[in-house]
């Protein structure tokens, strides 16, 4: 499901039992009705359809919180309600593969269904214009450059001289870019036993191949988060892991929320150019 940027009437507000309905195939009927009046089997050892319905029901405030947050990211034309609607989805698909067996709590479970539905939305309708794109481009390429040419990470002067540039055009570049970013990077570890979600969040049908590429990944950007500024790697670890907002980042570390978003965006900026050069990508689109 895809949302799209252009004009058209807003959705109605409907509540969890109708978009549930709905997720299922019924239009206004309920998801046993959806199955002709009988009681689909469980997928994948999962619960059954009225325990998908009590975890559904139970994590609607969830998505409203995720979507909450995801709507103060992106584009003033994009609406809540939308972000919601495709929430859900992902809801109904986390509460139908959702396996206790593993341990992992269905909040956390969810949480990266209901989020990844949401961006991929967003991802689909490719709202972000070229230029702003080439300029993301323009700013990882120089942050990479340099970083070989000094041999450690730059700082916002060098990276702006590199542009050709001042150092206040480059926060202002920062600020366009800030759009394109989208959940570039997710918590690493969660549980009291630190057991990776990059882990436990995964499709029941994946195979191996696809698990260890994960793990590699995940090695991959472990090492690059050690390796920018300490000060970028606390606002990622304050804004992704602790869930703060970039009002109350900057009342931690001193600074204004402006100036939070910028390093921030930053941050992700030396993560990606840094993945590219470990991944041998030549180039991010």
């Amino acid at each position: 499901m895809r949302l799209s940027a252009r004009s058209r009437p807003p959705l109605r507000p409907k509540d969890a039992s109708s978009r549930l309905a709905e997720a299922y195939g019924g239009g206004g009927t309920s998801p046993a009705a959806a199955y002709g009046g009988r009681r689909p089997e469980a997928p994948y050892g999962g619960p059954d359809i009225e325990a998908c319905n009590q975890l559904v029901l139970a994590h609607t405030g969830l998505v409203k919180a995720l979507a909450s947050r995801l709507a103060q990211r992106v584009p003033s034309h994009i609406e809540l309600n939308e972000l919601v609607s495709v929430g859900m989805m992902g809801l109904v698909e986390a509460a139908r593969r959702y396996e206790p067996a593993l341990g992992v709590p269905f909040d956390a479970f969810a949480r990266r269904r209901v989020h990844g539905a949401m961006v991929d939305s967003l991802r689909g309708m490719d709202w972000a214009p070229r230029s702003v794109r080439r300029m993301r481009r323009d700013v990882d390429g120089a942050i990479s450059r340099v970083r070989h040419e000094l041999n450690r990470e730059p700082t916002d002067l060098e990276i702006a001289q590199a542009l050709s540039v001042s150092e206040p055009e480059y926060h202002r570049m920062l600020d366009q870019i800030r759009a394109v970013d989208l959940a570039a990077i997710r918590q690493l570890e969660s549980g009291p036993e630190e057991q990776s979600l990059l882990d436990v969040a995964f499709d029941p049908e994946e195979g191996p191949h696809a698990r260890l590429e994960r793990a590699e990944m995940r090695e991959h950007l472990a090492r690059a988060i050690l390796e920018i500024p300490a000060r970028e790697r606390h606002i990622l670890s304050l804004y992704y892991e602790h869930e703060l907002t970039l009002a109350e980042i900057g009342e931690v570390i001193g600074v204004g929320e402006s100036r939070v978003s910028q390093l921030r965006t930053q941050a992700i900026a030396r993560l990606r150019s840094r993945l590219r050069e470990s991944l041998q990508i030549s180039e991010v689109r």
